[in-house]
């Protein structure tokens, strides 16, 4: 096993803290329980800037509910939601205590003293002195303590942990604050959809097959850690415990999960959760693309895994000296459980059911599902078969909003009950002009209002969420449109609806996301015919001709005839139904749609380029629209492309 290298924090970090640990309920007994960290990881950035340990946050006054306890007991679904109900029923008050809280413990915060908040902690004072911000306004206080400015920057605690965004867009990261807190929201977040999910699907004991993973770790010009959100939760005892509270407990070994090779790490994911078939309750991945991912892979390499399992031997084909040993020890040669494992995998018609049929005690599939993952939930729910899909929680990089608390839901229906003690929520009203008819047309579209509280939404009116976070966000824009479905209690249940970024746009056209993969789904039903799949799709722009026109890639799962592309093109073309659009290609100041096929494998090449660049396959949402700053994706598009189709649809 090689050692792990040396991590140099800055002189603001306690070395005591070097090595991590549990987050004790005394600071004089932390030294006593702290668990050393896993030889493999990295060490540094799991503990706390403070010496005493971490800020406990303080109740609420009467202590009626606490914001984010730090040591959480083990999780009584009926306590949880208990607290839930408690604190929905007043949701603006709560909001009121959350954002005192967040500023009283960071009142020495430069970026607050910055405008003059002096200190204050009443909501009218925080909206008029703090104005809204995106990434741009606050990377220069980032960057600052990226190199190494240990000052209260943006929190009163200096941050110790850097999470990176997926960058899958643009192909550049953004640094963003992680810190204690963070962590402790999100096993909040779990622990309440968690109750729900298990008063609907209850489980005993016994395991999750994860498909979860670690990322490269970097460190900073100035020591501070830095890798992708997921990561950061990961690499933490306390997350490890806050799993196994919520009978989260995966199959595999933490070696698996950090393994510097992806593949490597997927296919003992896969093995693990056959050693484990019988033990399995849930399967889980961050998004559903990671989860179709995997089970593809399962079709291709199931004769290795039951080969393995009948001789007891690890297969060659992993080389992490590290993994073998973790993995071998749980590998005991079993030919009847290899024996079972073929016969089901031979009797299955095209894969269909694969999940409940190898692990016939799972109860649901979960994970990520709304916006960009929706296209992959066909393929999800044939791996499936009668399992329902659960779509997880409300949240970004940035924080955590909501938890998905109607389990029963389908993905394409989940809504997010807001948790109003996370952090501090503001909702941007958005209203189209009239004669804009679209239901998801882009943000130029849009009138902005004023922002209003968490409790003063209106059903069926659509939002940008602004945060205010414990890690240092202050009055944040997520950029995510969201629609107010209804209440529970007295907090909001959003619906996602796309994000704000604007995708596809020549001059007057705007078309989000959400408008692509529409079209991508009407023009994908000609091929239903054929049996023919869009395995994966993406977009550009090509403004190099004149006029410029939308670029659509499809890599598609069989050939299809020249004259059904042909078809497909102009169903796409005609699909975009923005007014901007379809009155600038009538005028032909824009140009035809082209549809481009791709090689088969497309995708996964700009799946291990997103890996080569440090991210984890657990953050990587395939690029809805390519910027042309992100040359390299270009380069992989261009290169794999076989055939091109344009649209006469408009003539």
């Amino acid at each position: 096993m090689s050692q792990a290298p040396e991590v140099l924090l800055p002189p603001c970090v306690p070395e005591k803290l070097a090595g991590g640990g549990r987050v004790a309920a005394s600071p004089d007994r932390a030294a006593e329980h702290a668990p050393k960290p896993p030889p493999f990881l990295p060490s540094a950035g799991a503990g706390s800037a403070d010496p005493s340990g971490p800020q406990l946050i303080p109740p609420f006054i009467g202590d009626k509910a606490k914001i984010l306890p730090v040591q959480m007991p083990t999780c009584s679904c009926e306590e949880t939601i208990n607290e839930f109900e408690t604190l929905t029923r007043d949701a603006g008050s709560v909001q009121r205590d959350t954002l005192k809280k967040i500023l009283e413990l960071n009142a020495d915060a430069e970026y607050l003293k910055h405008f003059g908040l002096e200190g204050r902690t009443d909501v009218e004072s925080f909206k008029s002195c703090i104005p809204l911000c995106v990434h741009s306004d606050i990377e220069p206080y980032i960057q600052r303590i990226a190199d190494g400015d240990c000052s209260s920057v943006l929190t009163r605690k200096p941050i110790t942990s850097l999470s990176l965004s997926s960058g899958t867009t643009g192909g550049k990261p953004k640094f963003l604050p992680f810190n204690d807190e963070l962590l402790e929201t999100t096993l909040q977040i779990f622990r309440t959809s968690y109750a729900y999910r298990n008063r609907e699907y209850p489980v005993g004991k016994g395991k999750a097959l994860q498909f979860i993973y670690g990322s490269k770790q970097m460190v900073t010009k100035g020591g501070i850690l830095a890798t992708t959100a997921t990561t950061n939760l990961y690499r933490r005892p306390r997350y490890k415990e806050g799993m196994e509270d919520i009978k989260s407990q995966g199959c595999s070994p933490d070696e698996v999960i950090f393994c510097p090779d992806f593949n490597q790490s997927l296919y003992c994911h896969l093995l693990c959760g056959l050693i484990y078939s019988d033990e399995v309750h849930q399967v889980f991945s961050t998004f559903a693309h990671s989860l179709v991912h995997a089970f593809q892979t399962f079709e291709e390499v199931w004769e290795d895994l039951c080969a393995d399992i009948r001789d007891g031997v690890l297969s060659e084909k992993v080389t992490v000296p590290s993994v073998r040993e973790a993995v071998s020890k749980i590998l005991k040669p079993n030919p009847e459980l290899a024996d079972s494992i073929y016969k089901k995998c031979t009797g299955l018609s095209n894969w269909y059911g694969v999940i409940p049929a190898v692990w016939p005690n799972a109860k649901y599939v979960y994970g990520i599902m709304t916006g960009s993952m929706e296209p992959y939930l066909k393929k999800l729910r044939h791996y499936a078969g009668h399992l329902p899909l659960i779509s997880a929680d409300y949240g970004a990089s940035e924080g955590w909003v909501g938890s998905n608390i109607n389990p029963t839901v389908p993905p394409e229906q989940v809504t997010y009950a807001v948790l109003p003690q996370i952090g501090y929520f503001e909702f941007i009203p958005l209203e189209k002009p009239k004669g804009e008819d679209v239901e998801n047309s882009a943000s130029i579209h849009y009138i902005e209002s004023e922002p209003v509280g968490l409790t003063e939404v209106e059903v069926g009116k659509i939002y940008e969420v602004v945060i205010t976070t414990f890690a240092g966000l202050y009055r944040y824009r997520l950029g995510d449109i969201v629609k107010i479905a209804g209440f529970y209690n007295s907090t909001p249940e959003l619906r996602f609806i796309c994000r704000r970024s604007l995708v596809l746009s020549i001059n007057i056209d705007k078309n989000t996301e959400k408008d692509l993969q529409l079209a991508v789904e009407e023009a994908a039903k000609i091929l239903e015919g054929d049996k023919i799949e869009v395995v994966d799709f993406t977009s550009f722009v090509e403004k190099s001709s004149d006029p410029g026109h939308y670029v659509i890639f499809w890599e598609l799962s069989g050939d299809a005839s020249d004259d059904i592309l042909n078809t497909c093109a102009n169903c796409l073309d005609l699909a975009f139904a923005d007014a901007g659009y379809v009155g600038s290609r009538k005028i032909k100041t824009i140009g035809p749609l082209e549809l481009r096929i791709l090689k088969k494998g497309t995708f996964k090449e700009i799946l291990d380029h997103f890996l080569s660049l440090g991210g984890a396959v657990s953050q990587f949402k395939t690029p809805r629209f390519v910027n042309p700053s992100n040359s390299k994706v270009l380069q992989i598009l261009s290169r794999n492309t076989t055939h091109s189709y344009s649209s006469t649809a408009y003539g």
